[in-house]
């Protein structure tokens, strides 16, 4: 039967051994092993160390022999141990690589890390390290549009122009407008907020239809014109342009900017189209209202 390893340490030895036994920020696991070392030198048996320690005599004996053999720097650090699961070869990750830049399977919209792993056999975190190691996020798209317009260029400089350097004395409006705007309230009212207590309220609504809101923001100083309107038709477009009309000052001209929606154009012989050759200041076709003082901003150029 195996006894204890008779342990002979130098002094100076013994001294760094206490002080890693008395060091409050040393790791619990370097302060038992030094207590081992010390307890052998001290001619202490193994079943009476296992008592101090808390440890079993296989650990007791394995941490003898690596002090025999390295030292106190075999005391402070750990071998390495081999993984259970064999490293995955670079076949693997090509394959994975390609799998992610194909397609997914069936109705799925993008590739998920479960659903790699199983089309792949390995496990999710293997998947998560390949894509990580080749900057791969599946989850991430960028939305771009290549317009068809041959005028898109000049287009653009016009309206980047109006934002960024309008023309003098002149107000530039950004309009836009939010359809379907849903009109919910709840079916009983709550109660207010108080001290020690949150808002209420209850966990249904009701609808009661929905609102168009029609908006034209001033690009100079940030204020916004808004009508809310039943429906979201060319009409009430034209209805909210009416109101602008009669929001901005009199005497300027006015450059209107806006998207080519539906709502914004109307069929030919229309109110909303009109002849403006006479206007003196760009047009943009499909992006812009322009107006001068003393015209109306109904004339649409299309």
């Amino acid at each position: 039967m195996r006894t204890g390893i008779s342990i002979t340490i130098t002094r100076s030895v013994r001294g760094r051994l206490e002080a890693i036994t008395r060091d409050r920020n040393a790791s619990q696991k370097h302060a038992w092993r030094a207590a081992i070392i010390l307890s052998s030198a001290d001619g202490v048996g193994t079943n009476e160390i296992m008592r101090r320690t808390g440890k079993s005599k296989t650990c007791v004996w394995r941490w003898q022999e690596r002090f025999m053999k390295e030292g106190i720097d075999g005391l402070l650090h750990d071998k390495t141990r081999p993984s259970r699961i064999p490293p995955l070869g670079p076949e693997v990750a090509a394959r994975v690589v390609a799998l992610t830049l194909a397609d997914p399977p069936v109705e799925t919209t993008h590739w998920t890390a479960d659903l790699m792993a199983r089309a792949s056999g390995i496990s999710a975190s293997a998947v998560r390290r390949i894509w990580k190691a080749h900057g791969l996020q599946p989850h991430r798209y960028r939305q771009f549009k290549l317009s068809n317009d041959p005028n898109f260029v000049d287009k653009l400089r016009d309206v980047v122009g109006l934002y960024v350097d309008p023309p003098a004395h002149a107000v530039v409006l950004s309009v836009d407008e939010k359809s379907q705007i849903q009109a919910l309230d709840r079916t009983q009212p709550g109660l207010p907020m108080k001290k020690g207590r949150a808002g209420t309220m209850t966990h249904d609504y009701k609808r009661n239809g929905t609102t168009t809101l029609f908006a034209a923001m001033n690009v100079l100083d940030g204020t916004v014109i808004g009508r809310s309107m039943q429906r979201h038709r060319h009409q009430e477009f034209i209805r909210f342009l009416n109101a602008v009309e009669r929001a901005v000052p009199a005497g300027k001209t006015v450059h209107a900017i806006l998207d080519n929606y539906a709502a914004h154009k109307a069929p030919r012989g229309s109110p909303m189209v009109g002849a403006s050759s006479a206007l003196d200041v760009p047009l943009h076709a499909d992006f812009g209202l322009v107006a001068q003082c003393g015209r109306r901003l109904l004339r649409h150029i299309e």
